[in-house]
């Protein structure tokens, strides 16, 4: 009996070229994706690209999608015995690190969910908790949207890394205040990281305030449903 021999290499399929086009973002940045590069790197002809997706923005949303799908959501589960203020808090604290894991695609992310499955869930996900914890929906939506402009903003760049690490660049006759300033690139984990804390705590601790403002009337929805 003749037995087909195995091709050389892994077949093409979304997820690989996902994947590589994923590490070559980490890597380069969002320029250095192109699908003749993908190509090479896949070590199949361009075209063969197109059998999974029609052009570069098709992929790099796919790359954007697989980050926010490493976002935890258990906290919105509705088994999950934490209050919304806690699991805005701690879906932040994953968003974020998501993102800061993989900052070259931040940009594409903070465009919106548009059409991308993960992305969506993300947002249905927060939606339904704030409006299920008896936020009206309109304010549930506000809500969203502050978190997203919060935790992309704080992924997007660093507030140490604006600083050199040279002691006199800061002239104390013009930055009189900046004088320990060239310490702040060597402790950018600290720095960034405590930063967004402080503005987490202080956003949901604002929340919380317009929260106990709401009319005393209103209900906690039950989620509807599913078949």
């Amino acid at each position: 009996m003749c037995r087909m021999a195995r091709p050389r290499k892994p077949l093409l399929s979304r997820d690989r070229i996902v994947e590589t086009a994923s590490a070559l973002v980490d890597a380069e940045g969002l320029d250095a994706v192109s699908t003749r590069r993908l190509a090479a790197e896949l070590g199949v002809s361009g075209p063969s690209l197109y059998n999974h997706f029609r052009n570069k923005d098709e992929i790099l949303d796919a790359v954007a999608d697989a980050v926010s799908a490493q976002v935890d959501l258990s906290m919105f589960d509705e088994s999950d015995t934490r209050d919304w203020r806690a699991a805005l808090h701690d879906w932040a604290v994953s968003y974020r690190a998501a993102l800061s894991a993989h900052p070259h695609i931040v940009p594409v992310l903070a465009r919106g969910p548009g059409r991308r499955p993960a992305g969506l869930r993300v947002a249905d996900a927060v939606f339904g908790a704030m409006v299920r914890a008896g936020w009206p929906p309109a304010q549930a939506t506000y809500i969203g949207a502050l978190m997203r402009y919060f935790v992309t903003g704080s992924a997007l760049g660093s507030f140490a890394r604006g600083f050199v690490d040279d002691e006199t660049a800061y002239d104390p006759a013009d930055y009189p205040h900046l004088g320990r300033a060239h310490l702040l690139a060597e402790r950018r984990q600290q720095v960034d990281e405590g930063a967004f804390e402080t503005g987490l705590r202080a956003l949901v601790d604002g929340l919380s305030l317009q929260y106990g403002l709401l009319p005393p009337d209103r209900t906690v929805r039950p989620s509807p449903k599913r078949p």
